[in-house]
């Protein structure tokens, strides 16, 4: 790739996005970075040297001015929510418009894509041990619009690895960190454990990850990273109980004590996602958090490891800089 051209990155408002054009910048990479007109661009602020081009997932044309004359794209732009009142909306962005900048990839004769993904589109183990890239998964055990998503447009960017186009998938687990403006469902439980907010909790677990190891393994995807295939970029794997203690220590609290068993919250999951239809906020709690928190969504970054040099760091990291972002933002006092 010429120094002189352009990386696209799209997604460099949101968390990860944000991240992985930092880590792009302290290279002294050319950036730029497709931005929806309107959105909210705090995470550009130190990134003053990036070029901007206003566009949508939505709009073929923009992405194919975005692309133009850069041999490198990382698409980390997504919607990620785990609730939403219209699947449909979703649907358009992760899956119709990841297809949409890969064609634009293509078109503009890009020399390696970086396609972010999610462990939501991979299989989970019976018995709960970390899964892999290898591990089975049944499309019809997908919970959820958010998870339904993403393994579409992971199937249509793995057609377009078939047909030739030089992608990379990577799948992060649940990334914490500085920049999570939303922030996101994770960064939710961040916060709202830090405040005192979770006072007890289900039998479920997940992997946990600082944002800045996720961006290292796209950049070290790009560099090494093979063809068509994908690479789980994870953390630590904690039980919900671990991880709530962690937070509530590094914040000065308790940490919750009080085990829920899942069954009986589904009613308050119903009224709690009647309530959000009505008032246009996010649930608290919805029936498809609870049946993903009926397993452990442990997951092995063994073969990023071991292909790409991936180190990720321990989670009481990822927690500390999550946390001092939040203070710093005010939102944690």
């Amino acid at each position: 790739m010429n120094g002189s051209d352009p990386v696209l990155v799209t997604g460099a408002t949101g968390f990860v996005g944000r991240a992985v054009a930092a880590a792009l910048a302290a290279r002294g990479t050319r950036l730029r970075l497709l931005v929806r007109r309107g959105s909210n661009r705090r995470n550009l602020l130190g990134l003053t040297s990036a070029e901007l081009i206003e566009g949508d997932l939505q709009d073929a044309n923009s992405l194919g001015r975005a692309a133009a004359g850069c041999r490198q794209i990382f698409h980390v732009a997504a919607d990620y929510r785990l609730w939403v009142p219209d699947p449909a909306t979703m649907l358009a962005t992760n899956v119709a418009g990841t297809r949409a900048m890969m064609q634009a990839a293509r078109a503009a004769g890009a020399e390696r894509i970086v396609y972010t993904s999610s462990v939501a589109a991979l299989g989970l183990t019976a018995d709960g041990s970390p899964a892999s890239e290898a591990t089975p998964l049944d499309p019809a055990a997908l919970v959820g619009p958010y998870k339904r998503s993403k393994y579409l447009a992971e199937q249509a960017v793995q057609e377009e690895a078939a047909a030739g186009l030089p992608v990379v998938i990577v799948n992060p687990s649940s990334p914490i960190g500085p920049g999570d403006i939303k922030p996101t469902p994770t960064g939710r439980i961040v916060l709202d454990a830090a405040r005192g907010r979770i006072p007890a909790y289900v039998d479920t677990g997940l992997n946990v990850v600082h944002v800045d190891d996720v961006a290292a393994g796209h950049l070290a995807a790009a560099d090494r990273g093979r063809i068509g295939e994908r690479y789980i970029l994870g953390g630590e794997n904690l039980s919900l109980g671990a991880l709530l203690a962690l937070i509530a220590y590094a914040a000065g609290r308790r940490p919750p004590w009080l085990r829920l068993p899942v069954t009986p919250l589904f009613p308050l999951a119903v009224a709690a996602e009647a309530f959000a239809r009505l008032s246009g906020r996010t649930p608290a709690m919805t029936r498809d958090t609870l049946v993903m928190a009926r397993k452990k969504m442990f997951f092995s970054s063994a073969k990023a490891e071991a292909e790409l040099g991936y180190r990720p760091r321990p989670a009481r990291e990822a927690i500390a800089d999550a946390l001092a972002w939040f203070r710093s933002e005010g939102l944690l006092r």
